[in-house]
């Protein structure tokens, strides 16, 4: 890749989204400013380079987690899946800071006045500085993650973070928050870093790919997925094509694992698609149909994703999602996954096996009543202990359900995509995954603020 081979080539490359960057923020402050900016105000802090772009720089140096230069493209959005494209690219979460960071400078109601911003925009490349203690050669430093951040913070116009002490700042973090939770008196560390333990972060709201369960400071975004439309015309068309697609399988699932001889939800799925398959399933309700009436051509379909093969190769797993009416979303390594937003803009109906997997996660752009309205929850424990079937689960949901469920996950198709920096004006009004992780997150430090009298 030019990156390792012509060092030249990328740090010019660096520089261009650097400049670009800057050229982003003049444009943001010369927009016409929206009347209702009132209790919206966000102040981005002007971090040095060493917090954010200068971490590009080392995109090579960790072989073992990747080589994620690749990725930097386009502003995080990473490579087109090909030349012609325009709305789908070789998305890698681990870029959402990146992403995140060049939409902020587009929101509309940026101030560079801290007094009068009702929450200050950290941007903090937080996952990808995490890498050196993850994987390179400061492993045993990882409690000292995000020290030199508040040093910064408290050092450098500390009325700024004192006004509030810190509730008023928010940052992006590219990845479960399980990875920034090492305890740390830990000795010894363990997997992770110690930054949502340190003391001196607990006030600052972190946007996180997933979230614990219990502490305030955490609100888990959905994950970036190949989809980033540049106007209205492209998310319409491809929600037409969503609409379009015809069903002919029940139930699929796209991801690695569920081989282990221990009993887990993902061994119960490759064990009920295989006999579904092997024609010695049997259905108890006998609806084997979709939602137009004819009958399905195949009960299951294993989309088989093992060792990352499917990360940067939407097609591998999207073609199959748009055929199938049901997408299995059972926990990995922790409980969410990109898939369920994959499985979402394909139209897919997704079905869940735990609330950590989605209900409790993304309540903003999943709140309550929408989630009920488009999705599955098949406890785990009764298909791997109790012996129920999903497939009958499934086949038993009425089609008329079944057409309703569809239309309200396609409604959810543009609140959960990251729209194209850049974007069109016609495509700007309606909020995607950023718009209203920004929206949360406003009023979640204003209810802060209001609640400890910080005003």
């Amino acid at each position: 890749m030019a990156c390792k081979s012509n060092p030249n080539f990328f740090f010019f490359f660096l520089f261009t989204i650097f400049i670009e960057l800057r050229f982003a923020q003049q444009i943001s402050r010369t927009e016409i400013v929206p009347k209702d900016c009132n209790g919206r105000w966000i102040h981005i802090r002007n971090l040095p380079s060493r917090f954010n772009l200068d971490l590009l720089s080392n995109c090579s140096e960790y072989p073992i987690f990747d080589d994620f230069c690749p990725y930097l493209a386009n502003h995080g959005l990473g490579q087109k899946t090909h030349n012609r494209s325009h709305s789908w690219y070789r998305t890698d979460p681990s870029m959402l800071e990146l992403i995140f960071h060049r939409r902020m400078l587009e929101y509309p109601c940026l101030t560079s006045d801290p007094d009068s911003a009702n929450a200050i925009y950290l941007p903090y490349y937080a996952s990808i500085d995490a890498l050196k203690y993850l994987y390179g050669p400061e492993v045993n430093s990882s409690a000292e993650h995000g020290l030199e951040l508040f040093d910064f913070l408290h050092h450098n116009q500390p009325e700024i973070w004192n006004r509030r002490g810190g509730h008023d700042h928010f940052l992006v973090m590219a990845r479960p928050a399980w990875d920034f939770s090492q305890p740390l008196e830990n000795d010894p560390p363990i997997w992770g870093t110690s930054f949502l333990e340190l003391p001196e972060f607990f006030n600052v709201t972190a946007l996180t790919l997933e979230g614990r369960a219990w502490p305030w400071q955490e609100q888990a975004i959905p994950y970036p997925t190949s989809f980033h439309p540049p106007n209205l015309a492209f998310l319409e068309s491809w929600l037409q094509r969503v609409k379009r697609s015809k069903r002919t399988t029940l139930m699929l699932f796209a991801g690695g694992g569920g081989i282990s001889t221990t009993p887990n939800i993902r061994r119960s799925i490759r064990d009920e698609c295989k006999n579904s398959t092997d024609g010695d399933y049997t259905s108890n309700s006998g609806n084997g149909r979709n939602r137009d009436g004819s009958p399905y051509s195949n009960l299951c379909e294993v989309v088989d994703c093992s060792n990352g093969i499917c990360e940067h190769d939407p097609v591998r797993y999207l073609r199959p999602m748009l055929q199938a009416t049901f997408c299995l979303q059972p926990p990995g390594d922790t409980p969410t996954r990109r898939s369920t937003f994959d499985g979402i803009l394909a139209g897919c109906i997704p079905v869940f096996f735990e609330d950590l997997s989605a209900k409790s996660q993304y309540k903003w752009h999943l709140p309550d009543k929408e989630f009920e309205e488009s999705t599955v929850t098949i406890p785990k424990e009764d298909v791997v202990f109790k012996g129920v079937k999903i497939l009958d689960v499934l086949m038993g949901i009425p089609r008329a359900r079944i057409r309703r469920m569809r239309e309200k996950v396609i409604e959810l198709i543009p609140k959960v995509m990251y729209r194209k920096h850049g974007s069109s004006l016609g495509l700007r009004t309606k909020k995607d995954a950023v718009d209203i992780a920004i929206e949360g997150t406003l009023q979640k430090i204003g209810m802060r603020v209001q609640e400890l009298n910080l005003e």
